[in-house]
């Protein structure tokens, strides 16, 4: 299957990065390359890109959408939440702006073998670096019960967490290891009654996003490369964060506004004795949404939020 990748909120993403002629920008998930072709296009001349991406087909499939920008790009096999030690290898001391992309892709979720659809039957996987060594069926077959309902109560807000891994755990004992896409979601399927099967989405879905963020580690990933990231930017410069659910957005969220507050000592001290200051300033008091006319030609855009930072100067004295 061809990788193919339509970019997200791509003019709004342009409007916040604002990337100029000469500028050093990061796209922490590269993906297909769509984002990243339009900053290119618009650093250029003088300008460099460190593209990042833990899955080796979109490693490939970046590559070859912008090879003619090659000797102005650094690809980087990685995980994000390692973004300030891939800087430093390569030498770059502080970036003008920062891009990330969260959440799984369309040819991820399209591609049957890598497991993350519970639309198709394929092996559990979902892993976003195939090198990685915990798969869904890992944790399906191993955990148990209690740290089962943990993950999909909190990774996948399922009001029906302890029934799906109390079933899970009944299942696997008798039947044996669940290890295909179409097991699991049978299983689930008999865990929830029948009347809330029939309102809202897919009875599956929160239970497979909550196993891929648990594989990927994804939230405390996302929360070290904003840290890392906002650290990382130079002064002036811009970050924007692409989340697809609300777990990622909440996180997002309170990441940057931490990041855009200053003191934080009890009101009435006559000095500041905490030392914290001010980094980034919030560009986006409410997350940006895809407009009517990307949502006709992108359905899957419709949970995309952006968030938008800058790196303010002399820290917090001013810009």
């Amino acid at each position: 299957m061809q990788f193919a990748h339509e970019p997200v909120l791509l003019q709004e993403t342009l409007k916040y990065l604002n990337p100029r002629p000469g500028e050093i920008f990061v796209d922490a998930t590269v993906g297909g390359g769509g984002h990243s072709s339009a900053i290119l296009e618009k650093i250029m001349p003088g300008g460099h890109l460190v593209a990042i991406d833990q899955d080796d087909e979109a490693l490939e499939a970046a590559k070859k959408r912008l090879a003619p920008w090659t000797e102005n790009i650094d690809f980087v096999k990685g995980n994000f939440a390692k973004l300030k030690a891939i800087l430093a290898k390569l030498n770059i001391a502080a970036v003008d702006g920062l891009l990330l992309d969260i959440g799984v892709s369309s040819y991820q979720l399209d591609e049957e073998e890598r497991g993350f659809s519970y639309h198709t039957d394929a092996l559990l996987d979902m892993r976003m670096n195939r090198e990685g060594d915990t798969t869904a069926a890992d944790l399906v077959n191993n955990l148990d019960a209690a740290e089962l309902t943990r993950i999909i109560r909190d990774y996948g807000e399922e009001l029906w967490a302890k029934r799906i891994a109390e079933f899970i755990v009944a299942t696997r004992e008798k039947q044996g290891p669940i290890t295909t896409t179409k097991q699991l979601v049978e299983v689930i399927k008999a865990a929830i009654p029948a009347r809330a099967r029939r309102r809202g989405p897919h009875p599956a879905r929160r239970t497979f996003q909550a196993l891929r963020i648990a594989v990927n580690d994804e939230l405390n990933a996302l929360e070290k490369v904003l840290q890392q990231g906002i650290e990382c930017l130079k002064p002036g410069g811009r970050l924007v964060v692409i989340t697809f659910h609300s777990l990622e957005d909440r996180l997002a969220k309170k990441i940057l506004q931490h990041a855009a507050s200053g003191c934080e000592c009890p009101p009435g001290l006559p000095v500041c004795v905490c030392g914290k200051q001010q980094q980034i300033k919030i560009l986006t008091p409410k997350p940006v949404k895809a407009s009517e006319s990307e949502l006709k030609k992108n359905p899957r855009a419709r949970s995309a939020k952006l968030r938008a930072a800058i790196k303010v100067l002399n820290m917090g004295k001013g810009e």
